[in-house]
């Protein structure tokens, strides 16, 4: 892996072409210093991600997206999280392995895209033996993910928005569905058809997660047209209601609320009516802060 591509970075959409090797900073908000914020088990992922042991999921930190309601904005802009070694990130998911994980879950990695692939090689060396998830925002670029060849097994992207003036408005990304759809559809010709264990447990795919914003129903329903019409049931889709509406979004009031059960029950019902077969839904009281976990550092 090439350190060049962090001399002039266009590692992600926004092409900031900035030189992260001498502490300079890009959207992200991260220099080519490894930044995590947690490193556990985590039992809030789709079930055949975390299933009864738990998901190994190491939450970088720094994100290009920055969406205005992201539940995870310490993290996201950067405020929180230990710099570590590559050997250092090798050892955690080697770590995480001993205590049981399912998986290895890089969550927001794609800014330490370099990075991670050399601690995976090292951790491989060392005997690592479990799949490796990339669980991102979905805004990449095709020639990033086509790096994760070979190294990533599950792809677990979010595919936030169609519409421009809607992820203009939320995430300062009109270009946002343009680069997301490409990179999801570089993401199922590496991975092929999803694969299980004996357990249920993925071990090959692409599950595309998407966050039912309230007031956005027909963009929702625009996603789900989307992807039903280009993969059909060769991927899975994770239909959230867990929007929470930060402090942050007090400036946006349209979003400044939950989603109603209303709202949510018509998404359901429209994959559904589109024939969409390969879902997950989530049931009860997901949308609270309770479930924002707590970036403290344990396990890094």
């Amino acid at each position: 892996m090439d350190n060049n591509l962090l001399k002039d970075c266009t590692l992600c959409p926004r092409n900031c072409h900035i030189d992260r090797t001498v502490g300079q900073m890009g959207v992200c908000r991260e220099t080519d210093e490894l930044v995590v914020a947690r490193a556990t088990l985590h039992m809030w992922e789709e079930p055949c991600i975390s299933g009864e042991k738990g998901s190994g999921t190491v939450f970088f930190s720094g994100c290009s997206l920055g969406c205005v309601y992201c539940q995870n904005h310490n993290i996201a802009r950067g405020l929180a999280g230990r710099n570590i070694s590559i050997e250092r990130l090798s050892d955690i998911f080697l770590e995480l392995q001993d205590k049981g994980a399912n998986n290895i879950n890089l969550v927001t990695p794609s800014h330490f895209v370099v990075q991670i692939i050399k601690a995976i090689e090292l951790a491989k060396a060392k005997g690592l033996q479990l799949p490796i998830v990339y669980n991102s925002s979905g805004y990449e670029k095709v020639e990033t993910i086509k790096l994760l060849e070979g190294y990533v097994d599950i792809y677990l992207p979010d595919l936030k928005y169609k519409s421009g003036e809607i992820s203009k408005k939320y995430s300062n990304a009109e270009n946002y569905f343009q680069y997301a759809t490409k990179a999801i559809n570089e993401m199922v010709r590496q991975t092929g058809e999803p694969a299980f264990n004996e357990a249920g447990i993925m071990t090959r795919g692409v599950i595309v997660r998407h966050l039912a914003l309230p007031g956005c129903l027909k963009d929702s329903k625009d996603i789900m047209e989307y992807l039903y019409e280009t993969f059909g049931n060769h991927i899975y889709i994770s239909i959230m209601n867990q929007y929470t509406p930060m402090p942050n979004v007090i400036q946006y009031p349209e979003i400044n609320r939950k989603i109603t059960e209303e709202e949510y029950d018509e998404l359901i019902d429209y994959a559904l009516y589109l024939g969409v077969e390969n879902g997950f839904i989530q049931e009860g009281e997901t949308a609270s802060d309770s479930f924002i976990p707590e970036f403290n550092e344990e396990g890094v």
